[in-house]
């Protein structure tokens, strides 16, 4: 085997000292227990029911006798069995959320030092650190601090590469463009795949990319581009951070994928809280500004958004319950902080930026996108804090909102504001308990095992071991 280029100056001796003692790029084992923890936590369940069951049906003293004996009978025992079950269902628990605190506790990812070009350089323009796509700028220096990083390869869960190419602003329009982004990852993997045994030990398996962008890695913001193009070749096998994800098939997602939030800064948001906290006054019963077309502007003569944003605007532009602008404005985010209901319509794709301003800024997120998938369900709870709108009714929005305002508003509302939901949804630089960087993490920790699976050159090495 090649010596590998030392990743960082620091610890270049120390992997190169790594490598040349491992050189049948075996990784460490993990114990039996680590891996198979769940099945021996269902099993325990499953023994402990069936016991109860057995016991109870066989005993002799359990005779038939009224409902009202049996209230007062047998209230201790009744009791003393709920307190027993509770405190089991208490201890499952517990142990179910210690088990996944253990594997982010141990999870290792090594991250590639890449050449600048790749990364750093990019951020000389300071948008590159701040805009919608921004989240693969935030994911790698969290990571770069994070206590999941490991400077030894060979101790490593999943290996995170750090190209940043979503900073190649237009000088036309101002906005992304990812023209560059296939050829510009090819070569890091080229560079990689050549410098380092690891990818070519799983075929990249075990490798971590981020695609913040409108179809994630088919890297296109036109729908039927992105297909036509597909997701590379050379990623079809690694894991996937992106923000596009629908509930159906869609070669966008023909990957192994873990659906991220889009990237709203933090300070932005604290900002705008301290001014217009989340229990204030709203004033606006319904907001949306952002791009709505009046007629089809594009080459194909297709209405942006499906044409939803423009049913919005000619239908309800005059409508004083509506606050509708199509103008950009600095200070948005202070009209979210005001209002009631958010409109969070797809654009060319299904997701939005306005979802996480919402539901960091306390607005109910009126979500009109058929079939979008959503980030971290497990984190957040969606149904209990947003309203979903089917494409072909949003000329009934009005009755809608109306209706939900008269109704349940306030318990949507209760539940939205619930701190854990912002924290969720929001990268920071460096890795805190909850928020978007950990969820991302806690989603990496649950696919070790399928990773390790997947990766058939890890599974040989074990088994020629063992």
């Amino acid at each position: 085997m090649a010596e590998p280029k030392r990743p960082s100056k620091n610890r270049g001796f120390y992997v190169r000292m790594r490598l040349l003692h491992n050189k049948n790029g075996r990784p460490q084992e993990r114990s039996l227990f680590y891996r198979y923890y769940k099945w021996v936590l269902w099993f325990s369940l499953s023994l402990y029911l069936f016991g109860s069951y057995f016991v109870t049906n066989n005993n002799p003293q359990n005779k038939p006798t009224s409902l009202s004996k049996t209230h007062v009978l047998n209230s201790e025992s009744t009791l003393a069995s709920r307190a027993l079950f509770e405190s089991t269902n208490a201890t499952l628990l517990q142990q179910a959320t210690s088990n996944s605190a253990m594997f982010l506790k141990n999870l290792k990812i090594f991250v590639y030092d890449l050449p600048p070009n790749y990364n750093m350089n990019w951020l000389s323009n300071e948008r590159c650190s701040k805009h919608l796509f921004a989240s693969e700028v935030a994911i790698h220096r969290a990571l770069l601090t994070s206590h999941v990083r490991t400077f030894d390869p060979y101790e490593a869960d999943f290996f995170f590469v750090p190209v940043y190419v979503s900073c190649n602003f237009s000088t036309i329009n101002g906005f992304p463009a990812i023209g560059h982004a296939r050829s510009l990852l090819a070569s890091a993997v080229q560079l990689i795949s050549t410098e380092y045994p690891f990818w070519n030990r799983t075929g990249g398996s075990d490798h971590v990319f981020v695609a913040s962008h409108d179809y994630g890695a088919c890297f296109h913001a036109m729908e039927e581009a992105a297909i036509a193009d597909g997701i590379p070749g050379f990623l079809k096998t690694s894991i996937i951070l992106q923000t596009f994800g629908v509930n159906y098939k869609h070669p966008c997602q023909d990957v192994e994928n873990v659906l991220i939030p889009p990237y709203i800064s933090p300070e932005s948001v604290q900002t705008t809280v301290e001014n217009y906290p989340l229990k204030g006054r709203r004033d606006i019963f319904v907001f949306f500004r952002g791009k709505m077309e009046v007629h089809p502007k594009n080459v194909s003569g297709r209405f942006y958004s499906k044409r939803v944003r423009t049913v919005i605007w000619r239908k309800y532009s005059s409508d004083r319950r509506f606050y509708l602008k199509r103008h950009r404005f600095a200070g948005y985010q202070s009209e979210i902080a005001r209002s009631v209901f958010c409109l969070c319509p797809l654009g060319w794709a299904p997701w939005s930026p306005r979802l996480v301003e919402s539901v960091a800024l306390g607005c109910v997120p009126v979500i009109i996108a058929d079939g979008i998938r959503l980030p971290f369900p497990s984190a957040v709870n969606w149904t209990e804090i947003s309203l979903t709108v089917a494409e072909r009714d949003v000329d009934k929005l009005g009755n809608i909102l109306e209706h939900v305002a008269a109704t349940n508003l306030s318990t949507i509302q209760q539940n939205l504001w619930d701190p854990k939901n912002k924290r969720a949804l929001l990268f920071h630089n460096r890795v805190g308990k909850g928020d978007a960087t950990w969820q991302v993490l806690h989603e990496l920790a649950q696919k070790m095992d399928r990773t390790y699976n997947r990766g058939s050159g890890v599974s040989a090495e074990l088994d020629s071991d063992t």
